[in-house]
């Protein structure tokens, strides 16, 4: 498994598996944390493991609490803010080379 690094204070990441054109992702959030909205052209699907979350996308927000996903087509902007402790897993394809470590 990846190594975890900070993205956001309060927001730490850990890329599981990267292969072919998919990669799995898990992110942990501090309560009342926030991964900021941005955009990129990979299609992502998020997944709540355990907190909730006010999941902003394309302008429009709804909370996500555990055992729900939301699909986020490339180029939309979005963003999740923890509103308790909480982990989310991404999904993305294809593979976003700008995450990986180099080398």
């Amino acid at each position: 498994m990846g190594v975890w690094e900070d993205a956001e204070p309060g927001v730490r990441r850990r890329i599981l598996v990267a292969q072919g054109r998919l990669m799995l992702m898990e992110v942990q959030f501090a309560a009342g944390s926030a991964g900021y909205e941005h955009q990129h052209p990979h299609e992502q699907i998020s997944y709540c493991v355990s907190g909730r979350f006010e999941y902003s996308l394309d302008g429009y927000a709804q909370v996500l609490s555990a055992g729900e996903s939301v699909y986020v087509p490339g180029n939309v902007r979005h963003g999740a803010k923890a509103l308790d402790e909480g982990m989310l897993i991404d999904v993305f394809t294809p593979i976003r080379n700008d995450l990986l470590a180099p080398g």
